[in-house]
């Protein structure tokens, strides 16, 4: 993976001088779409089928990811979009995950529990 990190910080331009907040965002935008594909390619790599899982994505998705060139890889970084999204939008998982109790594990194994069977659902869809 550094080898892909030399060459996609080789593409990057060198200095950050002073943009507009628009422009900032859209630097930062592209590199936490970097920073994502990366490491989604890197979690195929090791281990596919709890990437899948973790990412939430379908066996073709990887199957394309797997498949992308660096070049590829920062023409879809750049693209202005937000590629990694939230993966769940109820207010329970969000409430469980965000539990002030520290020392309890339970509500956070409720919330695996309860996103497993979105990812479920999902796939069975």
């Amino acid at each position: 993976m550094s080898q892909v990190c030399d060459e996609v910080e080789a593409a990057l331009p060198a200095s950050k001088a002073e943009h507009s907040p628009m422009s900032r965002l859209s630097e930062e935008i592209r590199d936490a779409n970097l920073t994502y594909l990366m490491l989604a390619q890197q979690m195929l790599r090791v281990d596919r089928s709890e990437a899948l899982y973790r990412l939430g994505i379908s066996a073709e998705v990887a199957d394309i990811l797997l498949s992308l060139t660096t070049a590829q890889l920062l023409k879809i970084a750049s693209s202005g979009m937000l590629l990694a999204r939230f993966r769940f939008d109820d207010t329970l998982i969000w409430n469980l995950l965000a539990s002030p109790k520290r020392d309890d594990p339970s509500p956070r194994i409720h919330a695996a529990i309860l996103m497993a069977g979105q990812t479920a659902a999902k796939a069975a869809a």
